[in-house]
């Protein structure tokens, strides 16, 4: 008990440490002090929570409301992420918001391994969340590795949130992911993402947590880190200044992709600017056709384009790209399934028509067979005291 509290004491200290350096640096560039304020999300009962929509209550800091969500942990999901978002409810446009910040996925039995992403990102409409890899499920359901400790993990988010945060603008587009020294081994593969998130305040949330407020003002040296390259992002590998008006409306969903799967990033590594630059368009190109199409959409031009560019990348682009294959695999069924929709929705059609035929004809026989009766009835009357007679018989007369 004894050892525990020690090396939550020192963990304490470490912590406190690294966000004076972080001060320190945004100092520097900016010549005042500056506030960071911590929020921690306690998650208890973790094996209970709903994992496909566990997400931290909405806090603010500095004036702003945030939330920490953890990406969905769904079948074939082997990493665990956390994303930090913006949880006001802002427009798609007119908005932007700079923050400096760290996640922090604590170690409760040895506080140098701790988990810690820190980075700077401009928040607004198109980009609301960023999140990245911390450690593989296996790693964390292991209770002697410190990270999940009697259904309980802790995680914390050290903010600031002020113009203070805006770095030179040649740097505005850099995301540098700190290596501390504290972290040893335990240094993770990570990629940035932004991610559209509904803002609603209605919003699904757990219910077993417990979550505290902070707020510290530290300053310090300037702590060197080298960026590794598991860390490196979209916008490190290209240009994306340079891209045209098309390639630019697939950067978020490649960001998107990125972060879910960062071999992605890892694959491309050591290829050249220009393949580089066509892997990723080409990929761009099959997520936006994926997610801006309709099932209607998919007639045999657009089957066409998707198969030649999915041939493409698979082939050629050195990507994995297995959880992509069945909703392209499905896209490309849809031409065979529109054709087989039009057969039936126009045997339905000759269904339909065939029944209101039959109802009309169905109506008129019942009254062709009332109008039977009544006749069959008089004619039963007639007959009574009726003589048959041969008409054909000579009337003929006697004589006698």
């Amino acid at each position: 008990m004894f050892k525990k509290q020690l090396n939550q004491f020192d963990h304490g200290l470490k912590k406190q440490d690294k966000m004076m350096s972080l001060a320190t640096r945004m100092e520097k560039q900016k010549g005042t002090s500056v506030d960071f304020e911590t929020f921690t999300w306690k998650i208890e009962n973790f094996s209970k929570q709903n994992r496909k929509k566990l997400q931290s209550k909405a806090f603010r800091i500095q004036g702003y409301k945030w939330r920490i969500r953890l990406y969905p942990l769904m079948k074939n999901v082997d990493h665990f992420s956390l994303y930090l978002m913006v949880a006001d409810s802002l427009p798609p446009y007119g908005w932007s918001r700079d923050a400096y910040f760290t996640l922090s996925l604590l170690n409760q039995l040895d506080g140098d391994k701790s988990v810690v992403k820190e980075t700077r990102q401009k928040f607004n409409g198109g980009y609301r969340s960023w999140g990245s890899f911390f450690v593989n499920l296996s790693v964390f359901h292991d209770s002697k590795q410190g990270y999940l400790v009697n259904d309980t993990c802790i995680i914390e988010a050290h903010l600031c949130v002020s113009d203070l945060c805006t770095v030179e603008a040649n740097n505005l587009n850099t995301v540098t992911p700190i290596n501390y020294a504290w972290l040893g081994d335990q240094a993770r593969r990570n990629s940035e993402s932004r991610q559209k998130e509904d803002d609603k305040e209605t919003e699904t949330e757990t219910s077993d947590e417990s979550e505290t407020l902070s707020s510290s003002t530290c300053g310090s040296s300037q702590t060197e880190g080298e960026v590794l390259s598991s860390d490196l992002t979209l916008k490190d590998l290209l240009d994306l200044g340079s891209l045209g008006k098309e390639e630019a409306a697939f950067v978020p969903l490649l960001e998107e992709a990125c972060i879910w799967h960062p071999s992605l990033i890892r694959s491309q590594m050591k290829s050249s600017r220009w393949f580089k630059l066509w892997a990723f368009t080409s990929l761009g190109q099959v997520l936006h056709l994926l997610k801006t199409s309709k099932a209607k959409d998919m007639n045999e031009d657009a089957c066409n384009r998707l198969h030649g560019l999915w041939e493409e990348l698979v082939k050629h682009s050195g990507f994995q790209l297995s959880w992509l294959e069945p909703y392209v695999e499905s896209a490309l069924g849809m031409k065979a399934h529109l054709e087989k929709t039009e057969e039936v929705n126009k045997l339905k059609d000759s269904v339909v028509a065939l029944e209101i035929k039959m109802k009309k004809l169905k109506g008129e026989l019942a009254a062709a067979e009332a109008e039977f009766e009544v006749t069959r009835r008089a004619l039963v009357e007639a007959k009574k005291g009726f003589i048959e007679l041969d008409f054909n018989a000579v009337l003929g007369y006697a004589m006698f």
